[in-house]
């Protein structure tokens, strides 16, 4: 670890407690060394989420090492080391842990042998690799949920089509490949036969679509010694055609009950992965107001973005205090809020220009990230606007104005 020598001198009737006149006068006679450990702290990825992290890290006594491929990421400039490398490589990742006292990711798609060797050589990986590993494959993680008595979807795994053309009798369906899909991507929800030719021929878990009234995200987190803390739910509101998040507001409006088993199931989750870290678990409310586990994701996600203003601790706070060994911070809202996306608009690729942007600064109450990405294309996440409000209605009214004021499109 890294360290800072602070020495004070202890000066007669100076303005200082007894307690530590005492302490400082029996500490080699009067003068001693006090050592403010910085900890090495390294961010696999260097998109938006390990931007935040960062920003949220200046708070801490911490030194930050990301790695990534692009050294144009919008984590490169924030951190104190940027390395560039393949994180799912075995031997980039593993010689990027050395000499790190912990590590984050922000991707599931990272190595996790290289992880588990730097974890049996005394980094600290937060999440574990074994959470890791059972999220990062969608039929691993359904079968984590069967085996742990956690309600999630029934479920068929195939690895062919020709295997999906098997079970047309379990549609409607999501097909859902195992490994490598992210942000809406490797999800083909299928309804009819001629839906399965969008199937994957790979392995994958064809899970059976629930009758959806609402979408929730319960963030859960969990330190080493096992305590956690649970931020309230998020209404989750998705595009159609991109199959992500469009907007969303927190708290949901739910009933006690639904509240109570979204968060009882989403803590199950968190403590059957036995790891340290955060966890977004995303969960449906079906119309019999039965709650279903639909993912979970083991690092910072989407949907605690708005906890940056709208909470006492953030999301990425939280993490920090967790990888630090830090108490855990309060999850409790200052005010209830939304958020907004901001994603490339249809058509446009090349350099990124906001329309907009000015208006929207005008806003009361209303909170910009743009992520510092240079270059847009439909769809891809840009930033987002958090807005806050005590009034539902005010955050549905100012969600859906930004949607239409705020544009991503190509210079």
């Amino acid at each position: 670890m890294a360290s800072v020598l602070i020495k004070i001198w202890y000066v007669e009737g100076s303005n200082i407690t007894t307690k530590l006149k005492n302490f400082l006068f029996n500490s080699l006679h009067g003068i001693f060394a006090l050592h403010l450990l910085f900890m090495k702290a390294g961010i696999l990825g260097g998109g938006q989420l390990g931007r935040m992290l960062l920003q949220a890290a200046i708070n801490y006594p911490v030194e930050t090492f990301v790695m990534e491929n692009d050294p144009e990421c919008p984590s490169a400039h924030l951190c104190h080391h940027f390395i560039q490398g393949n994180i799912q490589d075995y031997d980039a990742v593993y010689n990027f842990g050395q000499g790190l006292d912990v590590i984050t990711i922000e991707i599931e798609a990272v190595n996790v042998e290289a992880l588990e060797q730097l974890e049996r050589e005394g980094v600290k990986i937060c999440p574990k690799p074994s959470a890791i590993k059972i999220i990062k494959n969608k039929i691993d993680q359904k079968e984590f949920y069967k085996e742990n008595g956690i309600p999630s979807s029934a479920f068929i795994v195939t690895n062919s089509l020709q295997e999906l053309q098997q079970h047309l009798s379990f549609l409607p369906a999501a097909h859902k490949v195992a490994t490598g899909g992210y942000d809406g991507r490797g999800v083909q929800l299928m309804r009819t036969e001629a839906d399965t030719a969008k199937g994957f021929d790979a392995p994958a878990v064809l899970e059976k679509m629930v009758d959806v009234k609402q979408e929730l995200a319960v963030i859960v987190a969990m330190n080493e010694k096992g305590e956690t803390a649970i931020y309230p739910p998020s209404e989750m509101m998705f595009d159609p055609i991109l199959n992500q998040l469009d907007f969303q507001i927190c708290p949901a409006k739910l009933s006690d009950t639904i509240i109570w088993k979204a968060e009882a199931f989403a803590v199950k989750v968190v403590q059957q992965l036995n790891s340290p870290g955060i966890f977004a678990v995303e969960i449906f409310v079906d119309y019999n107001d039965e709650v279903w586990v639909n993912e979970t994701a083991p690092r910072v996600h989407n949907s605690g973005h708005h906890t940056i203003e709208a909470n006492y601790s953030s999301q990425f706070d939280m993490l920090w205090r967790i990888m630090l060994g830090y108490p855990l911070g309060n999850t409790e809202p200052i005010l209830a809020s939304a958020i907004v996306n901001v994603v490339g608009a249809e058509g446009h690729n090349g350099p990124v220009s906001y329309e907009g942007l000015q208006d929207v600064l005008k806003l009361d109450n209303v909170f910009v990230h743009l992520y510092g990405k240079k270059d847009t294309k439909p769809g891809r996440k840009m930033g987002h606007v958090t807005i806050l409000s005590n009034e539902h209605q005010e955050l549905i009214h100012q969600a859906n104005k930004i949607k239409n004021l705020l544009k991503v499109v190509a210079v």
